[in-house]
């Protein structure tokens, strides 16, 4: 080919030859959509499509629309593109965006991580020439501990409080994140009260079939279990009439930006857990090598640095200029203060590389360990 199958137009992502676009910020004709975050499923559009599992999600938030679902791996052939949706590991529903045309691929990932989880299928690595990345966390002082130990803290912090009578409240993204801390949850310590935003979503995740413990409306608890429960809100709940009802409450916030040493003081929490459903610098690493792309376009996030990082591993890169952003723009609030995360992030980034070669080299990634076929 000698133009980009996938340019940016003032709509957003634009499929040239197929003439659709890839998750759009302004109202088009034709819309693929990788998932139901608001900052990528936005309303107006005229024709959806989307992954099957994903469906449910969309029409929840955005009501009544004209959507076709696509199981995972099915192809469909508009104006000469091959499109075929597969999992990110993001969100119930997520998935990449693989198009074919006149030989060659390319691939849109959409957000996604590459820790499996019980709550979305796992991110399925999709070989290409050109893979087009997400960077939110996009810099070598991102690396996430195993969900599992994350659970077992949640755990232990419930447990304890609950032992004090007092309930713990869970910051949390409504969409994605809650249902996942809710599928580590060990549902013997106390009841489970969900915000009513929360529990719209789990609705759909268990129509979709995915398990989540027994959870509860705070109308529904006597006031006496109020003080052994664990409540999941959004963070626009905090310090809510809603919220005041659980009396004396310990907080917490789970995100990927509680790894910065001053998040969680400016979200003025008792607890951080860093819990994120996008990749680390380490799954960025694994992802993108896994698809064997030679070109490697990199949208929202940490652009610059991972441009730069690929450019130096041989790979040809560049940076798409887009209007997605984090998922908790989905709750109304900012999760880290905007400039100053990223000025937060680039001071400890600093001492990360601190030791690196001159000329201010990123220093290399652990080396993923079980990378998945490709």
């Amino acid at each position: 080919m000698t133009s980009d199958m996938v340019v940016v137009r003032k709509e957003g992502l634009y499929c040239v030859p197929g003439q659709f676009y890839i998750d759009p910020w302004r109202p088009v004709e034709r819309a693929v959509i990788t998932h139901a975050h608001g900052d990528h499923a936005r309303g107006g559009h005229r024709h959806y499509l989307a992954a099957a599992p994903g469906v449910g999600v969309l029409k929840s938030r955005l009501g009544d629309i004209h959507i076709d679902g696509l199981a995972y791996g099915e192809t469909v052939v508009h104006n000469g593109v091959t499109i075929s949706l597969h999992p990110a590991g993001h969100v119930l529903g997520s998935a990449q965006v693989r198009m074919a045309y006149r030989g060659e691929v390319w691939v849109a990932s959409g957000d996604y991580k590459v820790e499996a989880d019980s709550t979305c299928t796992p991110f399925e690595p999709v070989r290409c020439d050109t893979f087009i990345t997400e960077s939110t966390f996009g810099l070598p002082i991102y690396r996430w501990q195993p969900q599992q130990e994350v659970y077992d803290d949640i755990n232990d912090w419930w447990r304890a409080n609950a032992a004090q009578g007092r309930a713990s409240v869970m910051q949390c993204y409504s969409f994605g994140k809650a249902q996942r801390i809710l599928s580590g949850l060990e549902s013997d310590i106390g009841p489970i009260v969900c915000h009513g935003a929360v529990q719209t979503l789990n609705t759909v995740y268990r129509d979709s079939g995915v398990w989540l413990p027994p959870t509860v409306m705070v109308g529904d608890v006597d006031k006496e279990d109020l003080k052994r429960c664990l409540v999941i809100a959004p963070p626009a709940a905090a310090g809510s009439p809603w919220v005041k009802r659980f009396g004396d409450f310990s907080d917490a916030f789970a995100s990927g930006w509680m790894q910065l040493r001053g998040a969680r003081r400016r979200r003025g929490v008792d607890r951080g857990f860093v819990l994120s459903d996008h990749a680390d610098w380490p799954g960025l690493m694994q992802a993108i090598t896994a698809t064997g792309a030679e070109r490697v376009i990199v949208t929202h996030g940490s652009i610059a640095v991972l441009v730069r990082w690929l450019q130096q591993q041989g790979l040809q890169a560049s940076g798409f200029d887009t209007e997605y952003g984090d998922d908790e723009a989905d709750d109304g609030v900012a999760i880290a203060g905007g400039a100053a995360a990223a000025t937060e992030a680039a001071a400890e980034m600093s001492v990360a590389t601190a030791n690196a070669a001159p000329g201010g080299d990123v220093p290399a990634p652990a080396a993923p360990a079980g990378a998945p076929h490709a």
